[in-house]
């Protein structure tokens, strides 16, 4: 990002984003914009809707209203005669292209190899030749410290490592917007740092981010801000040091004392 992030690109726009689970509400009503470069990290309770918005940024969630954009482009809708219908399943995937994401339980494919996972989606998809994804691949098994696994079987693989070739493979579509959903909640204590390595690196190399974590030093340390969610909504949106110091909402101090206090 440069000295003004005010002056980069606007990568997500959502307005007004609503979410519906039969007659449960999960969303009601979010609006946020993230610019080029920016790591946004969003924090809040269980059954916040935190997850929920992220898988609807990418449109693995329908939305009944709002809209939401990324670089600019209308994801998973399309706009007929003044309202919003859904668009073709061709190009939402096109759509999706532009948008990494990483899970909590990796989602690999159990019968490829960690390279054979990494090159999959960008000869099948982009299209690119299969010898220039396997030197992406390569180079992104190596980006992410495990350019010896290339061989390796997910299932041979530690938690960890799994989670990093994840990483490399959502980075194998070149997007411009990375989503992490939770990546470290289903690793054991050990392999957390390896993987929170990897995605401070990809701050630091200004890749655009939204992060929903517990991992409150990750947040202190990477975010731009950091945001709250609370009953479907946003509640909280400041950056680290005025979040964690002097947060402006009751229920965001209530949380962070009892994250904190459970891993003292």
């Amino acid at each position: 990002m440069s000295d003004d992030p005010a002056a980069e690109p606007v990568i997500v726009t959502a307005r007004g984003v609503e979410k519906h689970f039969g007659d449960l509400q999960v969303l009601k009503g979010i609006d946020l914009t993230v610019r080029k470069g920016e790591v946004v990290v969003i924090v809040g309770a269980s059954g916040s809707g935190k997850t929920t918005f992220i898988r609807c940024i990418n449109h693995l969630e329908r939305i009944q209203k709002g809209r939401i954009e990324v670089n600019g482009h209308l994801i998973g809708y399309r706009e007929r005669n003044g309202q919003l219908v859904e668009d073709s399943e061709r190009n939402i995937a096109r759509q999706r292209c532009e948008i990494g994401m990483v899970f909590q339980l990796f989602n690999l494919f159990p019968h490829l190899t960690a390279l054979e996972n990494i090159i999959e989606a960008p000869i099948h998809v982009r299209k690119i030749p299969r010898e220039e994804a396997l030197r992406t691949g390569r180079a992104l098994l190596a980006r992410v410290g495990l350019a010896e696994k290339e061989d390796t079987y997910p299932t041979q693989l530690s938690g960890g490592q799994q989670q990093r070739v994840a990483i490399a493979r959502a980075l194998a579509m070149r997007p411009a917007l990375m989503l992490f959903d939770e990546p470290t909640s289903a690793l054991d204590p050990e392999m957390i740092g390896e993987v929170l390595d990897v995605m401070k690196e990809l701050a630091r190399e200004g890749m655009t981010m939204i992060v929903v974590s517990h991992e409150m030093g990750f947040a202190r340390e990477v975010a731009n801000r950091v945001i709250m969610m609370h009953g479907g909504r946003i509640i909280e949106d400041a950056p680290p040091e005025q979040f964690f110091t002097a947060p402006a909402h009751e229920r965001t101090a209530a949380f962070l004392s009892r994250v904190i206090s459970r891993k003292e």
